[in-house]
């Protein structure tokens, strides 16, 4: 069984021409806001207020690749949302995030559930920031992007976790028991 994909929709307001000063005030004024996540790339800000389906989405994913992790013998440091930042120039705060091995400064993969547009934007942040590995979930479907020399190429079998199988992933989050979705990927990779 599947789901249809929700039509609930993130907030997203974004503003350019802002310096990394003012960008870091807006940020004290919203951390005791939970809900809102704030991204700075270049002048530019982004405030995204993430709707209940974004977060239903995120973790459902979260808890899914933590069945992987253990299931594969894969040491992994889940290091969810905490901000990243290139002072002054990225601010970015990914849905999910991981250290695969050993913890590290920046996570292998950081993960976002878009529901507004703007993944060229989230890229540049990304790629500021050195990020191995984005992936995003959009529209029922997952697009992953690895680091390379000259930006971001866009890959269709992750190269920080290459035996996972990303369509089987994705039937799963698109299930709509939480329930039988752990269990039947647990099943699938166990075999």
């Amino acid at each position: 069984m599947t789901q249809t994909v929700s039509k609930q929709k993130d907030q997203r307001l974004t503003h350019s021409g802002m310096s990394w000063q003012q960008f870091k005030l807006l940020e004290q004024s919203f951390a005791e806001s939970p809900g809102i996540r704030l991204f700075y790339y270049k002048g530019e800000v982004e405030i995204l207020a993430v709707s209940q389906d974004h977060e239903t989405f995120s973790r459902l994913i979260g808890i899914l690749l933590a069945i992987y992790f253990e299931e594969k013998g894969i040491e992994f440091t889940p290091t969810g949302s905490f901000t990243q930042e290139k002072e002054g120039v990225a601010s970015a705060q990914a849905d999910e995030s991981y250290s695969i091995g050993t913890l590290k400064k920046t996570p292998d993969l950081s993960i976002e559930v878009v529901f507004t547009s703007g993944n060229l934007s989230k890229l540049n942040r990304y790629q500021e920031l050195g990020i191995p590995e984005v992936w995003f979930w959009e529209d029922g479907l997952f697009t992953l992007h690895h680091l390379r020399a000259d930006g971001y190429e866009r890959i269709y079998t992750s190269e920080v976790l290459p035996d996972l199988d990303i369509d089987l992933l994705t039937r799963c989050v698109l299930m709509t028991s939480t329930v039988e979705a752990m269990r039947f990927f647990r099943q699938a990779i166990s075999q």
